[in-house]
């Protein structure tokens, strides 16, 4: 399951349109946002955790609690919740920059207020974040911290033993959907 699948099958397949709603956008506007939105987020997670940063992507999952902002958007789009995903954007992307342009580029493509995608993006990557927490469990998250997959994926590129097992995490950040994220990962570092 990727990234968008999961949103979309929040609150079995009306989470995103419920999301929508908390900022005066229409479901249509809001699926296409989540689509631009989603693989951007799995594609920063995955550069975060190829870079070392793989105990920051995992401290960003832990605790039960966050699964409350994908079962209730409004949850996700109240101030705290909107708070939280720009926090969760900002430990993948490495601040304020990165968030600020997507909402500008989406808003170029779509004709939405760039303001409110301001808002709306942070409320939609608490969603996805409480949506990974609950797919991902702390005992999961307890079981992958300590790896380097940097050094994996090198040992992979220097023809040495197996993949590394991220469990339903890797599931979410596999682009292609083969079943394996280290090959999204490898291609980036091949380009």
């Amino acid at each position: 399951m990727s990234l968008l699948q999961l949103l979309q099958n929040a609150q079995g397949g009306q989470g995103i349109d419920t999301l929508a709603k908390q900022f005066g956008l229409e479901g249509g506007q809001a699926g296409q946002l989540a689509e631009m939105f989603a693989p951007a987020i799995g594609t920063a997670a995955k550069k975060k955790a190829s870079q070392g940063g793989l105990e920051d992507l995992l401290g960003t999952l832990v605790g039960e609690a966050q699964g409350g902002m994908f079962d209730d958007p409004a949850q996700a789009a109240a101030p705290a919740g909107q708070m939280q995903g720009m926090d969760f954007l900002k430990t993948l992307m490495g601040g304020d920059a990165a968030p600020q342009a997507m909402a500008e580029e989406a808003a170029g493509r779509t004709g939405i207020d760039p303001s409110i995608i301001m808002q709306f993006l942070p409320a939609l990557a608490a969603m996805m974040q409480g949506g990974m927490q609950k797919t991902v469990p702390d005992t999961e998250i307890a079981s992958m911290e300590g790896n380097n997959v940097s050094s994996l994926i090198g040992g992979l590129l220097n023809g040495r033993g197996g993949k590394p097992d991220l469990g339903s995490l890797g599931a979410l950040l596999d682009d292609d959907g083969d079943g394996s994220p280290l090959n999204d990962l490898i291609g980036r570092f091949l380009r």
